[in-house]
């Protein structure tokens, strides 16, 4: 029997209802902002002395556009098959236990990342690398010279200050420390941030090598404390936190190349919700008898609620790619273009009819080109702390002066707020309709509308489809336009010339050290080596 809609709209307003809705979009907001990576409109940050350039993150898969058929075929087998094993076992406890201990062990690999991510963000709250006084001077702590330095705006030259002798930021930096506390913050700083270095090596062959920080290790340890925990006491409150951690760490790992792909992947999956919620008792039997980290449960005196955790991935993934295609625009205005000019020269014989002397005629062209040049990347993670404390009281946004806290917090984000509205609607719908209907709803048949038709609505309004349906991050897009001075006559291109030699002395270098290796003097039988940055302070 249905329930009155005015009814049903008033107990939207129940704790367990807007549990749902909050804890739904603070997974998805969370996850979408530590999926963030350089867009292909920026350039890689500059490296400091004596740093080497990491491998920049990929995602472990991106969907392509047959994934739109093949994900609903393949869930519906896993839930058909897991439908019938429920009704063969009749008693779906040793189908729950084996579930609980797989999920746990996989739990470990998110709830660390959760873990290591939570802790980066409070040492960062506490040794931010900026902050700004109540006049807008930002001040950075620079840990190889232990000190905190401004920077003059015409020069760009560092100028120490002396009275700041902490990495503490803002009203903390005026505190009085002994020389031993204060060189105990630092040491503390330095520990937080720096990263020790794991190698494994067999017969002087590299197997192994990590770069692994203290909060690795602990992330790990309560990750597997939490997984052990859960599996003990099998706590509603653990089995959500170790769905909210699956979910997290699925937006690094699954991500569709394309606005396009994302849609169609969507609606595959809007209609395997509709047939196997509303033509088949398969979705809500399963749900129901499963007790395993695989949706958000929130329970209260009038019963339970729950949110399989699809309902969050799927169109959470799209809405991840919003926001770094909102990353991607900002950096993409930013792009420069610098007039170069190209000289060539023509050597072109001609002959006089009455001699046999040939003279030789150079012809030289300059033409005038344009180079793209983008702007350095900022870092998005561990920011936070320098966006809090480089933000005035009574304000929202940093000082002019703190660039890469504005840059990596503050771009605009109208792809990624317009998904959210539609997330949020599609969610209230979904609610309303349960409750008005007294059936469960497939979810994803409101959400899936909401966060597609609101993307595709806002490129509309914004006169920018072409730009949404042409952003792929498949690769193609991180592109750099160098321009080279060519030899004509000669054919070369010096700076290729240049970079190939580099690559041939380096090729070189590393079978010298291979033959070296294997020789007949000593060579590393077995190392298991873990190598700590010392902390040396730089004299000005």
């Amino acid at each position: 029997m249905a329930t009155p809609p005015i009814f049903a709209f008033a107990r939207l307003l129940e704790p367990q209802y807007l549990l749902i809705v909050v804890s739904a979009l603070g997974i998805i907001w969370l996850g979408a902002h530590a999926s963030l990576r350089r867009p292909p409109s920026a350039a890689p940050a500059k490296l400091k002395k004596g740093e080497t350039r990491r491998k920049e993150a990929k995602y472990a898969e991106g969907l392509v556009a047959s994934d739109a058929i093949m994900f609903p075929i393949l869930l519906g087998i896993v839930l058909i098959g897991l439908y019938y094993l429920i009704q063969w076992l009749q008693d779906p406890a040793m189908l729950n236990m084996l579930l609980r201990g797989y999920m746990s062990i996989m739990s470990i690999a998110g709830l660390a990342t959760v873990t290591g991510d939570a802790l980066d963000i409070l040492a960062s709250l506490v040794f931010p690398s900026m902050w700004a006084d109540g006049t807008g001077q930002v001040y950075h702590i620079n840990p190889d010279r232990r000190c905190q330095c401004i920077v003059n705006r015409e020069t760009g030259e560092e100028i120490v200050v002396n009275s700041k002798g902490t990495p503490l930021p803002g009203f903390l930096s005026g505190l009085r420390f002994s020389q031993k506390s204060s060189q105990f913050l630092w040491d503390v700083r330095h520990l937080l941030n720096e990263e020790w270095t794991l190698r494994v090596a067999v017969k002087g062959v590299s197997l192994l090598e990590l770069c692994i920080r203290l909060n690795d290790l602990i992330r790990f340890a309560v990750a597997g404390a939490i997984a052990v925990v859960y599996h003990l006491t099998r706590w509603h409150a653990m089995s959500n936190l170790l769905s909210f951690a699956m979910c997290y760490v699925s937006f690094a790992l699954f991500s569709p190349t394309s606005f396009g792909i994302g849609t169609m992947v969507l609606w595959g999956l809007f209609v395997y919700d509709i047939v196997m919620v509303f033509y088949t008792p398969y979705m809500i039997t399963v749900a129901q008898n499963i007790d395993a980290p695989i949706k958000l449960v929130f329970t209260s005196a009038k019963g339970a609620s729950m949110l399989g955790l699809g309902d969050i991935v799927v169109p959470g993934m799209l809405m991840a790619l919003a926001l770094r295609f909102d990353l991607y625009q900002y950096y993409k205005k930013q792009i420069k273009l610098e007039p170069v000019e190209l000289t060539s020269e023509l050597a072109s014989p001609s002959s006089c009819e009455t001699t046999t002397t040939t003279t030789t005629t150079t012809t030289t062209t300059t033409t005038t080109t344009h180079r793209r040049v983008k702007s350095l990347f900022a870092s998005t993670h561990n920011q936070w702390g320098n966006r809090l404390w480089t933000t005035p009281l009574g304000s929202l946004l940093p000082v002019r002066d703190a660039l890469s806290a504005t840059a990596a917090t503050t771009f605009p984000k109208p792809y990624f707020y317009a998904s959210v509205v539609g997330y949020a609607a599609g969610m209230f719908v979904t609610l309303s309709a349960m409750l008005v209907y007294n059936h469960g709803q497939p979810a994803l048949l409101y959400l899936v509308p909401g966060v597609t038709g609101s993307l595709w609505l806002t490129a509309l309004a914004r006169r920018e489809v072409a730009e949404v349906w042409g952003y792929t991050e498949d690769g193609t897009l991180d592109v750099e336009d160098v321009v080279v001075d060519v030899d004509v006559v000669g054919g070369g291109d010096k700076k290729g010339e240049a970079e190939a030699q580099a690559e041939k002395e380096e090729k070189k270098a590393a079978k010298k050290k291979e033959d070296d290796g294997h020789g007949r003097g000593h060579y590393e039988l077995f190392v298991l080596s873990i190598t700590a940055p010392r902390s040396v302070v730089q004299l000005s």
